[in-house]
């Protein structure tokens, strides 16, 4: 079993030649006796013309036995094809393979749904899940697959060139329970224990710092038992990195350069750098959200001080209680339907208004909502002047406290955006790549259910040094060594210089977030005890492999890039997996389990 060349290899200059070709029968269509065989293997397409002989019945029970999607060899000669049958659509348009002999590997049963990109495409995603094996032989999938490749390939090129080291670091860790919710595994050899199977390497990668790698990388498996969505899985792949004696701006420029060699070895698009950045503060204000878009507009706008003693009272009373009044214009989308602005009122409903206010600026420049009766001349010309409103026009409002009412009216800016490019009215290019550093968020953030700070990032993440003298008066105050590198609104990955002293990480610890010191010490007791013996200053970030690779393939669930991905409901289809164990092996593991009813707790 030798073939010669693949199924996307032959040009006009083969014609002659004998080959041996092997893969996937694409098609088969009879032209009055004569066999047309597109063969496909993970390179693309080659026709394959089969004359039944009489003389060989052998090959002609062969040749008439084919299937779609059976695996088969040809050996044959290189012909042009005849004048006017050429395909300009297919790279090996210009010859076909007149067949001598047939070798039948698998034959194939029909296929459940078409292995073909745009019927494969509507096929429900359950069954694609289902049969992956097949989906993944749609060549659009295919394509998946190898960008996936061609992207860590990028980074490795870029991570060795720049002085990095692989290191693999451990899948069996210990419980942290103060992250996210974490897949515990029993141990056998040690009853009643578990291990944790690691959210990111966080911990050993600082422990290499500590141990002088000086450079680390790893495209390490990271695990959270937390709801899925299109952009989130169970299992996930992530590039972790981590650097000693750098600061931010060392990461900037390092991260910049990768991103460059990225998109220019994958898509072959020059990025242009450095890339922007925006406080983290301003992209609340701004965009209500810490991931901004920024290819369109729709900026949001503080209007507190403007209706700071409004007739309004709803403005006026969340005013006077420390909230904000913040505001947008979407252009000419004063003709949003009624399930338009019902689905928008839900989803800041859904985020903690009451609803959601808003002026359309009718025809002749009249202003038409409920609430424009309550506003001064003196409010209307500030919205007028700084919205800068015209006919079409309508403007949405948020009153609430501050980190709200920048959510609320973020999200209504995304549907807002989504509502102008549905009629035409937005129009974002395909390869339009904005990249923005968001830096210097709050090193900890209130958390109101557990009355307490918690990590905005996490505990490990060094505070700015001058706000470092706030951490006992005021923690809220205090901007972490925080960045996140933002792409058209996703979060690709984030970062931090690390705390790599024992008695700032302890007062962190501790003081801030009130760890009792025995839990601090079963935790973290080694990490404390290793920054004791000379930790270098390091800091590092980690990236979302699957989001990159979606990104970079313009696809919208990271389950598109994932080859063996779960279902929302966290199950692989193809092995239908979870399942239950038998006893032996609970036993042997020192476990019972209890299935609650619905209605209990």
């Amino acid at each position: 079993m030798k073939r010669t060349h693949h199924c996307g290899q032959l040009r006009s200059s083969d014609v002659g030649k004998s080959v041996s070709l092997i893969g996937w029968v694409d098609s088969i269509r009879d032209h009055g006796g004569i066999l047309f065989i597109d063969l496909r293997d993970r390179e693309g397409l080659t026709q394959v013309k089969a004359n039944p002989n009489s003389d060989d019945a052998e090959f002609n029970a062969a040749i008439n036995k084919l299937k779609p999607e059976s695996v088969v060899e040809f050996r044959g000669e290189v012909e042009a094809r005849a004048e006017g049958t050429t395909n300009a659509k297919m790279p090996t348009g210009e010859i076909e393979v007149q067949v001598k002999e047939v070798v039948i590997h698998n034959i194939s049963e029909t296929p459940p749904f078409p292995i073909d990109d745009d019927k494969g495409d509507k096929v429900n995603e359950d069954m694609r899940l289902r049969y992956r094996y097949l989906d993944l032989r749609r060549n659009k999938m295919n394509k998946v697959v190898r960008m996936r490749h061609a992207t860590t390939r990028a980074i490795r090129d870029y991570m060795d060139t720049n002085g990095f080291v692989d290191v693999e670091t451990p899948i069996l860790f210990k419980s942290t329970p103060e992250g996210a919710r974490e897949y515990l595994v029993p141990s056998r050899i040690n009853p009643g224990e578990f291990y944790a199977l690691p959210q990111s390497p966080q911990q050993f990668k600082q422990m290499l710092m500590v141990a002088g790698v000086e450079r680390y990388y790893q495209i390490a498996r990271c695990f959270r038992d937390e709801d899925l969505r299109a952009d989130r899985q169970m299992e996930f792949t992530q590039l972790d990195i981590e650097l000693s004696f750098i600061d931010r701006e060392d990461m900037y420029e390092l991260m910049e350069g990768l991103m460059k060699q990225i998109w220019k070895d994958v898509l072959d698009v020059d990025l242009p750098t450095p890339f922007p950045r925006m406080s983290f503060e301003d992209a609340m204000n701004r965009y209500g959200v810490d991931k901004p878009d920024t290819r369109f507009g729709l900026e949001i706008q503080d209007f507190s001080e403007t209706f700071a003693n409004s007739s309004f009272k709803v403005f006026q009373a969340t005013v006077a209680k420390g909230g904000v009044v913040k505001a947008f214009k979407a252009p000419t989308l004063a003709d949003v339907t009624q399930g338009e602005m019902k689905n928008l009122e839900e989803t800041a409903k859904s985020l903690g208004a009451k609803g959601l206010a808003f002026i359309k600026v009718a025809e002749g420049g009249e202003w038409k909502s409920p609430i424009v009766k309550f506003f001064s001349e003196e409010e209307k010309a500030a919205l007028n002047e700084r919205l800068a409103l015209e006919e079409g026009d309508i403007v949405f409002f948020a009153a609430s406290d501050w980190e709200q009412a920048c959510a609320i009216l973020g999200r209504t800016r995304l549907e807002c955006a989504e509502l102008l490019k549905k009629r035409g009215r937005l129009e974002i290019p395909a390869d339009q790549f904005n990249f923005l550093w968001v830096i210097e968020f709050p090193l900890m953030s209130y958390d109101e259910e557990r009355g307490g700070f918690a990590a905005t990032h996490h505990p490990f993440t060094a505070p700015v040094p001058e706000d470092v003298q706030y951490l006992d008066s005021d923690p809220k105050r205090v901007r972490g060594q925080h960045y996140d590198l933002v792409l058209n609104g996703v979060e690709l990955g984030g970062g931090s210089i690390r705390i790599h002293q024992t008695a700032v990480q302890k007062k962190v610890f501790e003081d801030v977030l009130k760890i009792p010191q025995d839990v601090v010490e079963e935790r973290f007791g080694y990490m404390l005890e290793a920054f004791k013996y000379g930790a270098p200053p390091h800091g590092g970030i980690a990236f979302g492999l699957d989001r990159l690779v979606m990104i970079l393939a313009g696809l919208k669930s990271i389950r598109d890039v994932i080859a063996f991905p779960k279902t929302q409901k966290g199950q692989c289809l193809m092995t239908d997996s979870p399942t239950p164990v038998t006893e032996k092996q609970l036993k042997d593991l020192h476990i019972d389990t209890t299935v609650l009813a619905d209605d209990e707790d």
